[in-house]
Formats: C-alpha cells, structure tokens, sequence
C-alpha cells in the first residue's frame, strides 16, 4: 500500500495507509497459489478461511470475498489496518519462503472497505434461542463475542463504562491507524445483528453484581486498562503521562483541540516516549503531530523493539528521534513541572526469559535529556476495577482473571476473554480468545 508524504501526514490525523485500488487488489490475489494445506489459516487467531476469500478477490468478486470474511470475522477493516499479519497469517504463508508474502492484511482491508461504500451485507442469525448473554466491554473481545452469540440467536446486551464504544479500538489507537469512522461503522454492524449496545454503564455501580449475574451467561471483556509506570523519581511532576491517559485524552476526548473539546492536554515542545511497543509509536507520533519534538527512548536495540516494523518506519519517517540502549533513571522537576528526563545508556548482555539481550548501565554514561513532557508506555495490566467486585472470581497474581481454555472462569456461568484473561496482546489474539469462549457459552446455553 502507499502512504501518505510524512511531510504532509504529521499535520493532521488522517489515515497514513492508502489502501489498494481493485486493479491492484485482484492482481495480488492472483499471486496466491491456493495451498491444499493453507498454514496462513492456521497462522491467524479467528481462523479466517484465508484461500476463499483470496480466491474471491482475484475473481473480482468483492461481495464473495466480504461474505467469506465474515464467516469468521465481523471487524475485518479493522484487522486488516491493525493485525500483526507479518507475524501471523502472512508470517506463514509459504510464498514467503523465497518471495514476497501474500499482502493478506491489505486485501482484508480492501474488501472491507469496499464492503462499506458498496452496502453491507449482514450474515445470517440462528432462530431466537431466549437465552440472555451479558457482555462487559465493547473493545475487540467484547464486540466478537457479542457478535458470534447474536448470530447463535442469543440475546446480547454490551455493558461500555465510557461514552463511546470499541474500547482499545476507540481510546487507544489513533485515527492515523485506525480512524474513527471505520471502527464506528464496524460497531455498528454488530449492533445490527440485534446486539444492544448501553455505554456510560460501569457494572458494580450503574449496573449491580446480582444484576449482571442473573443473565444465563456472562463475558467479561474490560481489557488491560491499567497502566505500568517505571517507579523511577519524579513521576508526580506535571507533564509526566501514562501512555494510556494521554491517548485517552486525545484519540477518545480529542484534548488535542482544546479548548474547542473540554478536555485539556499538555502540548510538550520537546517529548520522551519511553518504550518500544506499537503503543509508544502510537503515543510518539500523536505527540509529533501536536508540534512536539519528541524523543523515543528505549533500553534495548532497535531490532528488539517488540512494536511492528511498519510503525517503526513510519515514526522514523515522521521525525521522531530513537534514542536505543537508553534507559531512564530519573524525571527531573521545577515547580510542579518537568524540565529533562536523566537516563544512562545501557549494554546488551546474556539473552532474557524472553530470548532478548539482557540490558545492563554503563557505569558513567549519565545524561539528561532536555524535554519538558514524558510518556511511559512500558505496558499495561488487567482492568481490577470490576473483578474485584464479583465474588468467587478467581484472579492471578497480576490481577488478571484465570480461564480454561474455553474462556471459562471460576464462576459457572461467567467467562472472560482479551486482555482481562491474557494480559495485555494484540487485537486479533483478543478477538480468538473471545471467539472460543462464545463458542463455549453457546455449548453451555445449547445443553441447557
């Protein structure tokens, strides 16, 4: 796909990625070679039927090709700008072997758009069963699982605590990747399938416990909201964001232009993201938009960063600074605000429990970096605000909920999935863990 000039992207929040036109859509399904044993079917979470809808796109027929997605797959559009599809679908497919990969996450997002601006088409939904299914959350997991057990003919209500719904979808990607009006419009089919959507509803206060736990099945689906800080001095000063809050604030509240918004944010002239993940590219490029100067700072190799290698180059693109084998040791303060970030650079050592080099300080590499803004984004952890409410749910150390590989909880009738199960992963991982507990919540409903 081509992109739009960094030049011209990094002044506005508009989509970076320019999709495929049909000509060239139909020229690279014509590349797939249709494998009697597809590993790219294997290699994705919801189990998409990869080949069909390939093939359909290289007969040229888009309606075809939209149908077989969504056997599988309701959010298509959005998997398709936000999969990690080089470490999973594509990352299998064979011709990847000795040539380019079959660009799958493109043609998912090509005939997902066209879908959209050429007229929805709605799978099928069972007979009403009169079963009723509570779901707590309406990012991926949540909206997936509504979906398959609408369409299993099941009565679905979402439960959203914010005032707009997709959760991680809306608050926590920018529209740059992934903008407002293909998430809206994908939320919107699943509600069309008959699933009520009430926002502003925290369960435990505007919905009771009991109240919840009287539905025939429950979905836990509240995500990994809590955000991890450092714990390094100076994270009390003014100017010092989770990742997480700052694009709360501006992806979901659109603090970026107050005061025409009520929610304010600070415009750093010179900020430190630290880490290396998708979400500390995210939270870099939101802030370079916003005029900042920002600096990326991140302890291990670029080649360590766990983040995709397309956001990498696009924030290399859009001039934000990598600052590599740096660590952050202190948030330096005036007055309640801050004025530079003191950091040591670090050598790489013995390989970790996760199979990268193991960072370690320099003695007497020490410097302070001039910024008067600073983002962590080293990570988040499950939402504890519901779970602790429910009796008898059983939670892990880390406040995560412990599932079976179903999805099922400690609690009968209750079961989770996404992040509030796993911790924090991707999209498409949270859209399979949801898809299997609603498959089992189906079983338990069907015997029942």
């Amino acid at each position: 796909m081509g992109d739009r000039p960094a030049d011209i992207r990094i002044r506005d929040f508009e989509e970076v990625d320019t999709g495929l036109s049909p000509g060239e859509a139909i020229a690279e399904a014509e590349r797939c070679i249709q494998c009697k044993k597809p590993l790219c079917v294997t290699g994705c979470p919801v189990c998409i039927d990869i080949p069909a809808f390939i093939h359909k796109v290289a007969e040229g027929d888009f309606r075809g090709a939209a149908r077989a997605l969504k056997e599988q797959n309701m959010l298509p559009a959005i998997c398709g700008r936000v999969c990690p599809q080089e470490t999973q679908c594509e990352g299998a497919c064979v011709l990847g072997i000795k040539a380019t990969p079959i660009r799958i996450g493109a043609l998912e997002r090509f005939v997902a758009d066209w879908e959209r601006q050429d007229g929805v088409e709605l799978p099928k939904t069972a007979r009403p069963t009169g079963k009723r299914v509570a779901v707590v959350g309406s990012g991926p997991a949540g909206l997936t699982a509504a979906a398959d057990l609408a369409r299993a003919g099941h009565t679905v209500t979402i439960f959203e605590s914010l005032h707009e719904a997709g959760g991680v979808l809306t608050y926590g990607i920018p529209a740059f990747r992934l903008p407002e009006d293909v998430v809206r419009a994908e939320i919107d089919q699943v509600l069309d399938l008959g699933v009520r959507l009430k926002k502003n509803h925290l369960v435990g206060r505007s919905v009771s416990v009991d109240e919840l736990l009287g539905y025939d099945a429950v979905f836990l689906a509240t995500g990994a909201g809590l955000p991890a800080f450092m714990g390094i001095p100076g994270e009390n000063y003014n100017g010092v964001y989770s990742a997480n809050e700052f694009l709360t604030r501006v992806n979901l509240m659109h603090a970026d232009a107050f005061p025409e918004f009520d929610t304010p944010v600070l415009h750093g002239g010179r900020v430190a993201v630290i880490g290396g993940g998708n979400v500390a590219m995210d939270a870099a490029r939101v802030a370079r938009r916003m005029g900042a100067k920002v600096f990326l700072v991140y302890r291990r190799r670029e080649e360590d960063m766990p983040a995709r290698k397309a956001e990498v180059l696009h924030a290399k693109e859009e001039g934000i600074e990598f600052l590599t084998c740096t660590n952050p040791t202190r948030i330096l303060g005036e007055g309640g605000c801050v004025f530079g970030l003191e950091c040591v650079e670090m050598s790489l050592c013995d390989l970790d429990a996760s199979g990268r080099p193991s960072p370690e300080p320099i003695p007497g590499s020490e410097f302070t970096l001039d910024v008067d803004m600073v983002i962590q984004a080293i990570g988040t952890g499950p939402n504890p605000l519901l779970v602790s409410l429910i009796p008898g749910l059983e939670r892990a150390r880390r406040g995560n909920v412990i599932v079976d590989e179903n999805g099922r909880t400690s609690i009968p009738h209750v079961y989770a999935g996404g992040d509030i199960a796993t911790g924090a992963a991707t999209v498409i991982e949270a859209m399979g863990s949801a898809k299997r507990a609603a498959a089992a919540i189906n079983e338990m409903l069907s015997e029942e």
